[in-house]
């Protein structure tokens, strides 16, 4: 099997489990949680936020690790703490218990998606390689897919949660399994990576970092709280009140595959014109959950154009980063995701606190106007993708 096919395949599973049940599992899981543990939205939105803190963490561990001995040992740290993290989810007598099981899971995500960016420009050929970064990224439309799937089936049968949350456990060691044989080839590697700051500083590079922080923020809300506005406004009509969540999950999950055209998409209408207009179908996503939450055309409307945005968005930044830094593909990824990290640690909190303080719509709409003002900060002429030399001094977009 080609580079391109055994990285993009062991990177499209490595994602579908730490961006998929292990990073959303806890908001696709809230409303039960709520009534298993007594978690209020405050009390919630610190468990996410904390989790997110996590995965910033392991994105600067994951670095280190990829330097040290290159980039599969950082993917096997990560589905090694999302099967940990998802099995202690799975047996937890109380809320504590809870809250460490699922830290860890969602830290499983920083140390799990970075490294491919260096493994892929070291194995798969230049012209290859955003279509393998826009196959990696969109592991996170099969995985939430797949959990909406399974707590729907279980939901449905009248089984425990305990028990999707014991499958998801499974399927990350599967994950890990097919990892430690996929990627051999890099293994034991340093990965050689270059750490130059002041290259990465530059005026050039802002509105990735921009596009970046409102993508962590506005991501990070729908995912911790989407569903529970959607179950605390009575739920989708026709189903079963703890249904809903899984729906809006599979919906996500289907609508973020288109994400694998990405590439092909940037190729014909260019980078400025696909990030701004996916920072619009972001703004309408968290829109239509702030007014239309019981409605089966706005929930699922907002589900979908949320998967789009979050698995294209993805990979855009991934070949973004890629591209403007060719000879830093490791180190600028991972300062880009730390942008990312960074508001996904600052959104839940905040939108935890907003949602109590005023009202869940406000929330929503708060974050759909970070979305349209960042769509409205992304001027064209400052979207540049082609390489900058590393010795490049600040200045304007060109």
């Amino acid at each position: 099997m080609s580079p391109f096919l055994t990285l993009s395949i062991a990177g499209f599973a490595a994602t579908a489990i730490s961006f998929g049940p292990a990073r959303m599992g806890f908001g696709l899981f809230l409303s039960q949680f709520r009534d298993s543990f007594g978690i209020g939205t405050t009390m919630a939105g610190l468990i996410s936020g904390a989790g997110f803190a996590g995965f910033l963490l392991g994105l600067i561990a994951a670095y280190a690790a990829t330097a040290w001995r290159g980039p599969r040992l950082p993917v096997l740290i990560g589905l090694f703490l999302a099967t940990t993290g998802m099995a202690i989810v799975a047996v937890a007598p109380n809320a504590g218990t809870l809250s460490v099981g699922v830290v860890m899971a969602m830290s499983s995500a920083g140390f799990a998606w970075s490294p491919f960016n260096n493994a892929v420009h070291r194995q798969v050929e230049p012209d290859m390689r955003s279509r393998s970064l826009s196959v990696v990224s969109t592991g996170t439309s099969l995985g939430a897919a797949l959990a909406g799937a399974i707590a729907l089936a279980l939901m449905l049968g009248g089984a425990s949660w305990r028990i999707a949350w014991a499958a998801f456990a499974a399927a990350a060691l599967a994950s890990l399994i097919g990892n430690l044989v996929a990627m051999r080839g890099v293994a034991g590697q340093p990965g050689r990576g270059r750490s130059n700051w002041r290259a990465l500083c530059v005026m050039p590079a802002l509105p990735l970092y921009l596009s970046a922080l409102s993508f962590g923020v506005t991501t990070t809300v729908f995912i911790s709280f989407a569903t529970d506005r959607v179950v605390r406004a009575g739920g989708l009509e026709g189903l079963p009140l703890q249904a809903s969540p899984a729906v809006m999950f599979i919906i996500y999950g289907i609508a973020g595959l288109a994400a694998l055209g990405t590439a092909a998409i940037k190729d014909r209408i260019g980078l400025p014109r696909l990030v701004r207009g996916l920072l619009v179908v972001s703004a309408l996503s968290l829109s239509l959950i702030a007014v239309l939450p019981t409605s089966w055309p706005g929930v699922a409307g907002a589900a979908a154009l949320q998967g789009i945005f979050v698995m294209m968005m993805s990979a855009v930044l991934a070949f973004w980063s890629e591209r403007l830094f060719p000879e830093l593909p490791s180190f600028s990824f991972t300062a880009t995701l730390l942008a990312v990290a960074l508001g996904s640690v600052i959104g839940p909190a905040l939108a935890g606190i907003l949602s109590d303080g005023l009202s869940p719509a406000a929330m929503f709409l708060a974050a759909a106007a970070l979305s349209g003002a960042t769509a409205i900060a992304m001027r064209p002429r400052l979207i540049r993708e082609t390489p900058l030399d590393c010795g490049e001094q600040p200045g304007p977009a060109r």
